[in-house]
């Protein structure tokens, strides 16, 4: 059986299930209507479908939590049962009240159908779902195995191939090796006596090429000496423009600080003054109206000036020489 099969099988429970469910509960509500209109007031009789609606809505979350939990292979525990067989037993007792009440057999033999199918398809419904769990995770676990064990085997021939592979290559390997050892002995005589020719030769070499590199290391010396002076002056260079950037810097925020720290004024102050404070407000994030207090010009002057310097363009260009 593959997964074809049991999805087909799975289907036509779920169908005949709720065609069962479906045609129970209609039954039931058809059933129960009429005995509870006899037995509730007349001013109430519409809530008569109400109570066999409840009890068939109470089997519907029966048979349709049971059928996930057993697809899951998980189990509700005691209430569970306890509930189907309270909703079996009160629609049971609904459907053949009726019947009883006017001591009539045949009539509640015959409304027990619907019930006790209802009730025994619910058993048997769940009963076929956890077998149908129990035997798809057992065909997984036995094509899980089956898969596992040909991975396994095409891993044990790719490694007994690779195996074979290196075999063959060190063989080839030693073979090669031991002809250029044979080959290196024949040349090693001729090699020799064209090594004693030139060995004369090679200690002058050496001895030109030694002098000649004791000259190249001293001006290689002299070259790194003269490359890490100026790499010195460079950085001692670079941490006085740092050190001055960082006290200009300073000075500009200081600048800024003593601006920003006087009090409101009643009296417009100069322009270049009111410019400078403005300034120093937007570089500092201060409000649009405190800078118009510190330097007594109108909310408006001082947002058009704010616009200004905050102007990626002209105005942060008039801005960075404000600040300096």
């Amino acid at each position: 059986m593959n997964g074809v099969h049991i999805r087909s099988a799975e289907r036509a429970l779920n169908v005949g299930t709720w065609l069962i469910v479906c045609g129970a509960m209609l039954y039931s509500i058809l059933t129960v209507t009429p005995l509870m209109s006899a037995h509730t007031p007349a001013k109430w009789g519409w809530t008569a479908p109400i109570l066999p609606l409840v009890v068939d809505a109470a089997v519907v979350i029966v048979v349709r939590l049971d059928s996930v939990l057993a697809r899951l292979g998980g189990h509700g525990g005691r209430w569970p049962i306890v509930l189907r067989w309270m909703t079996g037993t009160m629609t049971l007792a609904l459907n053949t009240a009726d019947s009883a009440l006017q001591k009539d057999l045949v009539g509640v033999a015959v409304h027990s159908v619907a019930p006790l199918l209802l009730i025994v398809t619910a058993e048997t419904g769940l009963a076929y779902r956890r077998a149908i769990t129990a035997a798809v995770t057992a065909l997984e676990a036995r094509q899980r195995a089956e898969r596992e064990a040909a991975q396994q085997a095409a891993r044990e021939r790719a490694e007994a191939a690779r195996r074979e592979v290196r075999e063959e290559r060190e063989h080839a390997a030693a073979l090669a090796r031991e002809q250029r050892e044979h080959e290196a002995r024949l040349t090693a005589e001729a090699t020799e006596r064209e090594e004693r020719r030139r060995r004369e030769e090679r200690e002058e070499r050496a001895a030109r090429e030694h002098a000649e590199q004791v000259e190249r290391e001293r001006r290689e010396r002299e070259r790194e000496q003269r490359e890490r002076e100026r790499e010195r002056a460079e950085r001692d260079a670079a941490e006085r423009a740092a050190r001055q950037a960082r006290e200009r810097a300073e000075a500009a925020r200081r600048e800024r600080a003593a601006l920003l720290d006087g009090p409101p004024v009643n009296d417009k102050l100069s322009e270049d003054l009111a410019r400078r404070i403005v300034a120093a407000a937007v570089a500092e994030g201060v409000s649009v109206r405190r800078a118009a207090d510190l330097c007594g010009w109108s909310v408006g002057w001082v947002s058009a000036r704010y616009a200004e310097y905050r102007d990626p363009g002209d105005g942060g260009a008039q801005l960075a020489i404000v600040s300096r």
